[in-house]
């Protein structure tokens, strides 16, 4: 077919576009940030839009549903150790083909291992494609220097460095790159990175929304007491440092009367739940339903999370729209999220100021807090406004970079673009 360069330079599109997603992070039965975006980007696309969407996500054998205009491509991968909810391609001949059968205008990479060079490899035999990276996750800082500090020591921080070469080296790449804030974005500078626009994530807040409370969730929980229900919803897992959690509960006054839910799976959950027996802690696991999760957060009275790396913290702002108050931790997104006004944050991985955050807010006007985060979402965090940028703004100067590299390329001439076979 002969690619339209006009149509790419003005960054709109003559007939529908095929849009992929393309992650590792994904799981039905376990997903956190990505698979609640995957999940209503198809919504988003399917209502509002003209445009096609294929999402390649790792799964336990390979299948290819189709769905309308949605098409849904699972590539099996085994299980993650530690982490069963979880599955990691590294069949990445399969992801390939996929991408060659659909041949799909925009590719957006979610997650940064191996997928992101499937993508690549794909562009370079069809330069027409489009790519847009999704810099979600801090992970030279999240994942390599934390597993690499404590397997190697000081040492480990060598890994850190190669990391972050491994990022410049990467993101370059794509034609355009999105961050979740502007301290994500100030990272990609420093490392030369400069096709970047920041995309903030949104929550549906007529799901999340404190009128989803009930007062019966403590008691099905088998919690009792009249203090505080302290939630977290998330991977129990040492990224997200659940740990810290439980030793600041152990830290809060026994008049307190407080109870605590940890909503999730991970590596850490059985140990924790053994290490807390003797404590009113729930692990009622993952919540596949997501108004379930509404009714458990709206049914809470504040939210805690220890994690330091969060590049956005869509929990915490889903937190927010069932009206809690926050507290968590002064690093990665969570200031960002969390002014004064709406939480209270203290240093990493110290559990003494977490606890005596969370008598500070319980003993203050914790109900008017959660009643101005509730007003603060609705105000400012929308999925309708997240994939307008996406569509109305990144995608379309991802596709004008396309059109001027195929320019340089052929002009006027026949090349290899994007032919959906639908």
């Amino acid at each position: 077919m002969l690619f339209d360069n006009a149509r790419l330079r003005a960054g709109t599109d003559a007939r529908p576009l095929l849009v992929c997603d393309l992650t590792q992070s994904y799981s039905p039965a376990g997903g956190g940030g990505i698979s609640t975006y995957l999940r209503e980007k198809r919504d988003y696309v399917l209502q509002q839009t003209p445009h096609h969407l294929l999402q390649i996500v790792p799964g336990p054998a390979d299948r290819v549903t189709v769905n309308g205009r949605h098409i849904f491509a699972e590539v099996a991968a085994d299980p993650v150790s530690g982490s069963p909810n979880y599955r990691f391609i590294l069949r990445v001949r399969a992801v390939r083909e996929l991408l060659a059968r659909y041949r799909p205008d925009v590719i957006e990479s979610l997650c940064p291992w191996v997928l992101p060079w499937v993508a690549i490899q794909h562009r370079r035999a069809y330069p027409g494609t489009a790519l847009v990276a999704g810099y979600r996750t801090d992970f030279p800082n999240a994942h390599v220097d934390r597993v690499a500090r404590a397997l190697f020591g000081p040492l480990g921080r060598v890994f850190y460095w190669l990391s972050l070469g491994y990022t410049e080296m990467t993101y370059r790449e794509f034609d355009w790159v999105y961050t979740l804030g502007e301290e994500a974005r100030a990272t990609l500078a420093s490392r030369g990175i400069e096709r970047t626009e920041v995309l903030p994530l949104g929550v549906d807040t007529t799901l999340f929304h404190p009128g989803a409370r009930d007062p019966d969730y403590r008691g099905e929980l088998g919690l009792g007491g009249s203090g505080p229900l302290l939630a977290y919803a998330g991977r129990i897992d040492n990224e997200k440092r659940a740990a810290t959690l439980v030793e600041m509960f152990r830290l809060l006054p026994a008049d307190l009367d407080a109870a605590m839910v940890l909503i999730g799976d991970g590596k850490l959950r059985q140990p924790l739940m053994a290490a807390a027996k003797d404590l009113p802690i729930a692990f009622p696991g993952f919540e596949t339903d997501r108004a379930g999760l509404a009714r458990a957060l709206a049914s809470a009275d504040l939210y805690v999370s220890a994690m330091a790396d969060e590049t956005f913290g869509i929990s915490v702002i889903e937190a927010q729209a069932a009206g809690l108050p926050v507290v968590g931790v002064a690093s990665g997104a969570m200031p960002a999220r969390v002014p004064p006004t709406l939480g209270r944050l203290g240093p990493v991985g110290d559990a003494r100021a977490m606890a005596d955050n969370v008598l500070a807010l319980w003993r203050g006007d914790h109900q008017a807090m959660g009643r101005a985060a509730c007003a603060h979402v609705e105000a400012n965090f929308s999925w309708q406004a997240t994939f307008g940028r996406l569509f109305g703004t990144i995608y379309p100067k991802a596709l004008a970079r396309a059109a001027g590299r195929m320019e340089s390329r052929v002009e006027g001439g026949p090349v290899k673009g994007p032919v959906h076979p639908r």
